[in-house]
């Protein structure tokens, strides 16, 4: 049976502006037969068509529990047409040609608890992360397998189609005369596994846009901020500054075996960031510690949590070896990681250079335009930006910038803002707001168990659940309301 016919599928977070501008008149789906009878806990989106009163209805935006009323020209339900007579009803248990769904929704158990079905957890989670710029957000941040990283070799002619545009590009030689100060452990094999880990870095874009361009302008970017945040800042050096990045990879100050920069803070387990990213211990007792490593400085656990689960697919590997993010690849997949992944209501410094985010009317009543100037706002911007004059660090930024631009043939063009002093920071207006968490739904349904929704809504604040992972819708409607899953 087929449930209902999707059209178009928005994140929650999106609903309020699609109100305003839906106009669209929908044509009555003519397989009438197909279309299911709506239920008070099912999820519906922009295009779900469902029967309800001898009537066929289609949502206008996202809604739960909110029965179609054809009266009401407000709510969000569009009536669309009488349901056809002489058709036995959707899915009508009494026609012996239908099939008879299995039981959904919540279903008691007899020790206690409740019991939903994995595939209504999965479609709830499909149709609330469906949209086109969720869609295109985790093409983005699409892993490959660390045995196929590990492989990656300079030259190697199986490498794969993003770290061969970066070959072609950036050059070992060039590796070695941009970061001559670079600690050891940089290596051009690391740079090449950690592109090679994120298949959105230097990926192809077959819409229009110049693939091997973005990646030039990619690879500048990422390069003036590492020189800003791991730099030796040496105006005596015979080395230009901007030729100076790399030079750490553990904070300055910080080491692996004695009590300084502890980064702890958040492992107490009585707190849900202790829970959810649980700390591992030393050898000599206490947590691990989670100061500032690789090219990015990654710090606290709560970063390292989400790491090494788009790592590994394993929380835990980077808590209870932080020292891998040093030692290894991932010195540089960190920052990679970094740039790639959007932190709402931020976009992704990759969005903002290839022209996926672009500033919508509130974000440059803020003062934020494309451009450079965008990333530093991004990494720093409670900092850095909106001053009203440009602070050291981005001046220092901007300058690294146009020198790693310039060896990369990336044309700067004089419009473009490279700076970030006239802007304030992102929030949960602009273009780059996501909810890209789940929590849990609050709602009250009365016709569902206890009144409870069993469900989780997306929200902009970090949680535990995190919408862009996989999975953590079921992990966050097993969390709040304690059922078990079960396959149909």
């Amino acid at each position: 049976m087929q449930v209902i016919k999707r059209r178009a599928v928005y994140p929650a977070g999106l609903m309020l502006m699609i109100m305003f501008f839906f106009t669209a008149s929908p044509a009555v789906n003519a397989k009438t037969a197909d279309l299911a009878a709506w239920k008070t806990h099912s999820v519906y989106v922009a295009g779900d068509q469902v029967v309800y009163a001898a009537a066929i209805f289609e949502a206008k935006w996202w809604t739960r529990g909110d029965a179609p009323d054809a009266g009401n020209r407000d709510g969000p339900w569009l009536y669309i047409a009488d349901y056809p007579s002489g058709q036995s009803g959707a899915c009508d248990p009494d026609n012996p040609g239908d099939p008879v769904e299995p039981p959904s929704g919540p279903q008691p158990n007899p020790g206690g608890g409740y019991t939903m079905l994995k595939s209504e957890l999965d479609a709830a989670e499909t149709a609330l992360t469906g949209s086109a710029l969720f869609v295109e957000v985790k093409a983005s941040i699409e892993t490959r397998a660390n045995v196929e990283v590990e492989l990656i070799r300079a030259g190697a002619a199986t490498n794969p189609e993003n770290v061969l545009r970066v070959e072609q590009i950036f050059s070992e030689q060039q590796w070695l005369y941009i970061f001559p100060q670079r600690h050891p452990a940089y290596s051009y094999e690391k740079f090449l596994q950690a592109i090679g880990k994120f298949k959105g870095f230097c990926a192809s874009y077959s819409d229009g846009r110049s693939s091997d361009a973005i990646c030039r302008k990619s690879l500048a970017t990422m390069f003036a901020h590492f020189t800003q945040e791991t730099g030796g800042h040496d105006v005596n050096s015979p080395v230009e500054e901007w030729r100076q990045a790399l030079v750490f990879v553990r904070e300055a100050g910080c080491h692996e075996n004695d009590s300084s920069c502890l980064y702890n803070a958040e492992c107490s387990p009585d707190t849900w960031q202790g829970q959810q990213w649980p700390c591992g211990t030393r050898a000599g007792g206490g947590y691990q510690k989670y100061y500032g490593r690789g090219a990015k400085q990654l710090s606290y656990n709560y970063n390292y949590g989400p790491f090494s689960q788009a790592m590994y697919g394993d929380v835990s590997v980077l808590l209870q070896a932080p020292e891998l993010v040093a030692d290894t690849w991932l010195n540089i997949a960190s920052a990679v990681f970094f740039y790639l992944y959007p932190a709402s209501p931020k976009p992704s410094m990759l969005h903002v250079i290839d022209g996926t985010w672009q500033p919508n009317s509130h974000d440059l009543g803020l003062g934020i335009k494309a451009g450079f100037g965008a990333t530093t706002n991004i990494i720093n911007g409670g900092i850095e930006c909106g001053q009203g004059y440009e602070k050291p660090q981005s001046v220092n930024r901007m300058a690294y910038y146009r020198e790693h631009a310039a060896a990369l043939n990336v044309p700067v063009d004089s419009s473009e803002e490279l700076g970030c002093a006239g802007q304030k920071s992102f929030d949960t207006q602009g273009a780059g707001a996501m909810q890209i968490y789940w929590d849990q739904d609050w709602g009250y349904y009365p016709d569902m168990p206890e009144g409870k929704s069993f469900a989780c809504k997306l929200v902009g604040y970090q949680t535990r659940h995190f919408a862009l992972q996989t999975g953590d819708y079921q992990k966050c409607v097993r969390h709040y309301f304690d059922v078990d899953v079960v396959d149909n």
